[in-house]
C-alpha cells in the first residue's frame, strides 16, 4: 500500500487505471477510517496532477495516494459492494474511472465464523450426606464490547447464556433491564430455551453508551434456579460525527497597532464522539485570512484551545477595518486522512485608537457679532480627524489658550459634525471693545496613543468684529426711590426721572419721556425734561399701594435707526398721616337677655399704620341714656374691647349700640361706629335658643324676609281655599232648600261631565232657572247696590223673537211652583247664585239662562235658529221650533 509512482515503461505508455474492475477480498466487519486497497493508476507524465475520488463518498474515501479508507464501520453482506474510483487531472479535468467490487472473505456463515461465547450460571453443589452446603462463587463476566453503528445481518448474536441445570431440569432464559424489557426496549432479546443473546438493530454511542443487562433462569413453573448474573454490554466508538462549532460566525475585536501575541478570540467546537478517543480529539487551523493586507498571515490559533492571537504588527483600522478568518476543526487530532473536519468564520474587528490628533482646516479663522447680542454663534471651527467618527478618540474637545481674559465667548462642540462653535456667552459692548483675537487649541476626547505627538495644525487663531448697533437708553438709578408724606395735593412737583443714552457715536437727537404704568393715574411726567408732578392726591391706603409702596413705570425713547427705548420704575414710598379714624369690627353681634353670659368682644380696625393706629381708647356715648343705663364696655387690650350688658335682663330683639373709638394719633381721630347687637334667649351654654339662632348661624337678612314672604303667602293660599270651601257648602246647601220633592224631574234632567253612582247625583235645583226680572227688576234696585255674584249691568245681545207657542205643562208648572218657593221663602239664596260661574259675557249667541222668563209661557219668542246649532241640540230645536208643532 505504498504511494503510486507513475511509471512509463515503453512507447505505447497509456495514462489511466490498467484495469476496469478491481476485485478486492476484505473482513466482513470494517471499522471507520480502516485502508481496504490501493487502487493502481498509470501516468505517463510524472508532473501530472491527478485526484481520486469515489461514487460513494460517504461509505469510501480515496486519498491523493490512491489508498481506498471507510468513512465508517459497517458490515458487508454476503453479496459483492461495488461503488467507482475515479481520477482526474487537475490541469486538463480529463477523467478516468474503476469499478471496485469489495468481497468478504471466504468461510462459512458469520454464525459458524465467530465462536459464540457461552456465559454460564453459578450453581450450588448440594452434599446430601452433610447438612452443609456449599456455593460457588459468582462469576464475574466481563462487559461485552459491540461497535456502534453495525450494519447487521441482524439480529446479531452475541452470548449464550447456560446453566449447567438444563441438563436435569427444562429451564427458560430471560433478560431484563434497559434495552430489553425497559425502555429503549426491543434492542436485545434472548432465545428462552437456548439462551442465545441478540441485538436487533445498529447500536449509537452517542444516545447511550453502555446497556446493564440481568439474566434469568427459571424452571417451567416460573420457580428460580439460578441467581441472575450482570451482564454489561458497552458500545464501541466510531467516528461518525463531524466537530460542530457552537456558532457559525464568531466576531472578535481587536485594537489597531496591538503588539504580536495580542489575544484576540476563543473559537470553541464540540464532537459528540468519545472525547478520549481519537474520533472525539479536535485540533483547530486556520484556512484562510481576508484581506491578506499588511500580512497573509496576521493571525495564528492555538489547534488544541481555539484562542487566536496576533502574530504580526501593522493592524491599522484607518487602512483595513475587518479581517475574516475560516477556522477548521477535525478530529481524529487533526489527521486530515482519518479525521471529519468543518469550518466556521471568524470576523475580527479592528477598533479605533487615539492614533489621530484632530487638525484645523485653516490657521485664521474670523467672525463678527453685534454688540449686547448673547447666546451668537460668532464663527464655526472646522477640524479633521482620521479616527473612527462618534468615537472618544474622534469627537473633539476646544478650549481658548488667549485673548479673552473677561471670559465673554466660549467654544462648543457640534456633535454631528465635531465643528467648534465660537459663542458669546457675555454681552460686548462696542464702545469698550471694537475687535477681540482669540487663539483656540483642539483636542480628543482621550489622550492621544504613546508616541503621538500633536502637530501644529491643532491650535488656530480667530478673529472676531464687534459691530456697533443703536441701545436702548437706561435709567440711572433704576428703580428710584422717592419718600414722600401722603396727601400730597395734585400739581405738586415729586422728582425728575431721566435716563442716559449709551450710543456715544451715534448722531442722536434728546431722549424723550413717557407714561407706561401708572395703576392710580397719580403722575405725570415731563416728556423733555422728565419732571414728574402729582395729577391727584397721594394715598397710602389706596388699594394700588402695597407694602407703603407705589410703582409708576416711564419710558425714554431716542431717535436712532431703528429707534429704541427703555423702561425705569420710579418707587414712592408714602409716608402715613392719620387721616382715617377707627371702625369697630364685627358689624354684627348676638349677646343673650341676661346678664350672665352676654359679653360681646369687638375690635376697632383703622387703614392707618403706626403710630397713627392703635392702641384705641374704646367708650359709650352720652346720649342716648339708654346706651350707658343698658351696656357698659371695657378695654381688654390694645386692639380689643368687650360689651356687656349693665342691667340684669334685656328684651329679646335688635339694638344699635354707638361706640365712640378713638386713636394714638397727633392729633387724635376717632369715630362712631354702630354694632347692630341681637339680643336672645339663650341656653346654660350660652347659645340662642330659638329663631334669632338660624340668623347667628348664617341667614342674612335678605334669606329671612325671604322666609317670612313665603310663608305669609301659603297662608294666604290656604285661607282663600277654606273661604272657597265653605261657600261651595253653603250653596249646595241651598239648592237643596229650592227643591220639591213631589217636582223632582232628575229623571229627565242629565248632567254631563260627571260619572257619578245613578240618580242620586243628579240632584239639580232647577227652581234656580226662574225669570229675573219677574222677581226683582234691575230699575228699581238703588244705584250702587248689587250682589256679589250678580251678572254685570248692560245691554244684553237681542235675539229673534219666537212666535208664542205652549210650553210642556209639567216643565211649565215645575218652574212656577220652585219660583213661588224662592220668593216666599227668605232663607233661600239668590236665584242665580249658581248661574254666574257659567256666564259668558254678552258676546255669547246663546244668552244667559238667567234671562228665560219665568212668568210667561215664551210663546212669543223664535227657536229656529236651534237648527243651526248641530246635532247636540237637535232635541231642543223638535221641542221648541216648528210653528204650531
Amino acid at each position: 500500500q505504498a504511494p503510486i509512482k507513475a511509471t512509463c515503461e515503453d512507447m505505447s505508455c497509456k495514462t489511466g487505471f490498467p484495469e476496469d474492475v478491481h476485485n478486492a477480498v476484505v473482513s466482513r466487519s470494517i471499522h471507520g477510517g480502516q485502508p481496504l486497497l490501493n487502487v493502481r493508476f498509470r501516468s505517463c507524465d510524472g508532473n501530472k496532477k491527478i485526484h481520486f475520488g469515489s461514487s460513494e463518498p460517504e461509505d469510501f474515501r480515496v486519498g491523493e495516494d490512491g489508498v481506498v479508507y471507510a468513512e465508517r464501520s459497517f458490515q458487508l453482506s454476503a453479496e459483492p459492494t461495488e461503488f467507482v474510483v475515479f481520477a482526474q487531472d487537475k490541469e486538463t479535468q480529463q477523467e478516468w474511472q474503476m469499478r471496485v467490487k469489495l468481497t468478504p472473505e471466504p468461510g462459512a456463515s458469520e454464525k459458524d465464523q465467530r465462536k459464540i461465547e457461552e456465559i454460564i450460571f453459578p450453581w450450588q453443589q448440594y452434599k446430601h450426606s452433610s447438612p452443609l452446603k456449599r456455593q460457588k462463587r459468582d462469576w464475574v463476566i466481563p462487559p461485552i464490547n459491540l461497535p456502534e453503528n453495525s450494519k447487521g445481518p441482524f439480529p446479531q448474536e452475541l452470548v449464550r447464556i447456560r446453566s449447567d441445570r438444563d441438563k436435569s431440569l427444562s429451564l427458560r432464559y430471560s433478560v431484563t433491564g434497559p434495552g430489553a424489557d425497559q425502555p429503549p426496549t426491543g434492542i436485545f432479546i434472548i432465545n428462552p430455551i437456548s439462551g442465545q443473546l441478540s441485538v436487533t438493530k445498529p447500536l449509537d454511542r452517542e444516545q447511550i453508551a453502555s446497556f446493564h443487562l440481568r439474566a434469568h433462569a427459571v424452571d417451567v413453573n416460573g420457580n428460580q434456579v439460578e441467581n441472575p448474573i450482570d451482564i454489561v454490554i458497552n458500545v464501541i466508538d466510531m467516528n461518525d460525527n463531524r466537530p460542530e462549532f457552537l456558532h457559525q460566525v464568531w466576531n472578535g475585536t481587536v485594537p489597531e497597532g496591538s503588539k504580536p501575541g495580542t489575544y484576540v478570540m476563543t473559537v470553541t467546537a464540540i464532537d459528540a464522539d468519545d472525547p478520549n478517543t481519537q474520533n472525539g480529539m479536535l485540533r483547530y487551523r486556520i484556512l484562510s485570512q481576508a484581506p491578506s493586507s499588511p500580512s497573509p498571515n496576521m493571525f495564528t490559533i492555538n489547534n488544541e484551545t481555539g484562542d487566536i492571537i496576533t502574530v504580526a504588527a501593522g493592524l491599522d483600522r484607518e487602512k483595513v477595518q475587518q479581517y475574516t478568518l475560516i477556522i477548521q476543526a477535525t478530529d481524529m487530532e487533526g489527521n486530515p486522512t482519518y479525521g471529519l473536519s468543518n469550518t466556521a468564520t471568524a470576523v475580527i474587528a479592528v477598533t479605533d485608537v487615539n492614533d489621530n490628533p484632530p487638525e484645523f482646516t485653516a490657521m485664521t479663522f474670523y467672525g463678527e457679532v453685534p454688540e449686547n447680542r448673547m447666546d451668537v454663534i460668532v464663527v464655526n471651527l472646522t477640524v479633521t480627524d482620521k479616527d473612527q467618527p462618534h468615537t472618544p478618540a474622534w469627537n473633539a474637545m476646544y478650549r481658548m489658550t488667549g485673548g479673552d481674559p473677561t471670559g465673554r465667548f466660549t467654544i462648543l462642540t457640534d456633535p454631528n459634525s465635531n465643528d467648534g462653535l465660537v459663542t458669546v456667552i457675555k454681552p460686548i459692548d462696542f464702545e469698550t471693545n471694537r475687535m477681540f483675537v482669540l487663539t483656540v487649541a483642539a483636542e480628543n476626547q482621550v489622550p492621544l496613543a504613546k508616541g503621538i505627538q500633536h502637530p501644529p495644525q491643532s491650535t488656530a487663531t480667530v478673529s472676531i468684529t464687534v459691530i456697533d448697533v443703536n441701545e436702548s437708553p437706561y435709567f440711572v438709578p433704576n428703580p428710584k426711590l422717592v419718600r414722600q408724606e401722603e396727601g400730597l395735593m395734585a400739581g405738586s412737583m415729586l422728582t425728575t426721572f431721566t435716563a442716559q443714552d449709551p450710543d456715544r457715536y451715534m448722531q442722536q437727537t434728546s431722549l424723550r419721556y413717557s407714561k407706561l404704568s401708572d395703576p392710580a393715574n397719580w403722575l405725570k411726567i415731563d416728556p423733555v425734561s422728565g419732571q414728574i408732578t402729582t395729577t391727584a392726591v397721594l394715598d397710602r391706603e389706596s388699594i394700588y399701594v402695597q407694602n407703603n409702596m407705589y410703582n409708576a413705570t416711564f419710558l425714554a425713547s431716542d431717535n436712532g435707526i431703528p429707534p429704541m427705548s427703555g423702561t425705569g420704575t420710579l418707587q414712592i414710598y408714602l409716608l402715613d398721616i392719620n387721616d382715617n379714624a377707627p371702625q369697630v369690627h364685627p358689624k354684627e353681634a348676638t349677646t343673650c337677655e341676661t346678664l350672665q353670659p352676654n359679653a360681646i368682644n369687638i375690635t376697632a380696625v383703622d387703614p392707618d399704620i403706626d403710630p397713627n393706629a392703635g392702641p384705641f381708647a374704646f367708650e359709650l356715648p352720652d346720649t342716648p341714656a339708654s346706651i350707658k343705663r343698658n351696656w357698659t364696655i371695657v378695654r381688654i387690650s390694645g386692639d380689643h374691647a368687650q360689651l356687656s350688658l349693665r342691667i340684669q335682663f334685656l328684651e329679646a330683639g335688635i339694638y344699635d349700640v354707638p361706640i365712640v373709638i378713638t386713636d394714638s394719633g397727633n392729633p387724635h381721630a376717632s369715630s362712631t361706629s354702630l354694632l347692630k347687637v341681637k339680643v336672645c334667649q339663650c341656653d346654660l351654654n350660652g347659645d340662642c335658643t330659638d329663631v334669632d339662632r338660624i340668623v347667628g348661624a348664617g341667614l342674612g337678612t335678605g334669606a329671612i324676609i325671604a322666609i317670612l314672604l313665603c310663608i305669609i303667602i301659603l297662608l294666604i293660599l290656604v285661607l282663600m281655599f277654606v273661604v272657597w270651601m265653605k261657600r261651595r257648602d253653603k250653596e249646595r246647601q241651598a239648592k237643596q232648600l229650592l227643591i220639591d220633592p213631589e217636582d223632582d224631574v232628575r229623571d229627565n234632567i242629565l248632567k254631563y261631565d260627571e260619572e257619578g253612582g245613578g240618580e242620586e247625583d243628579q240632584d239639580y235645583d232647577l227652581s234656580q232657572l226662574q225669570q229675573p226680572d219677574t222677581v226683582e227688576p234691575d230699575a228699581i234696585k238703588p244705584v250702587g247696590i248689587r250682589r256679589l255674584d250678580e251678572r254685570p249691568i248692560y245691554a244684553e245681545p237681542q235675539y229673534p223673537v219666537r212666535s208664542a207657542a205652549p210650553h210642556p205643562g209639567d216643565i211649565g208648572d215645575f218652574i212656577n211652583e220652585g219660583l213661588k218657593a224662592a220668593d216666599n221663602d227668605p232663607t233661600a239664596p239668590p236665584y242665580d247664585s249658581l248661574l254666574v260661574f257659567d256666564y259668558e259675557g254678552s258676546g255669547s249667541t246663546a244668552g244667559s239662562l238667567s234671562s228665560l222668563s219665568s212668568s210667561s209661557s215664551g210663546g212669543e219668542q223664535d227657536y229656529d235658529y236651534l237648527n243651526d246649532w248641530g246635532p247636540r241640540f237637535k232635541k231642543l230645536a223638535d221641542m221648541y221650533g216648528g210653528g204650531d208643532d
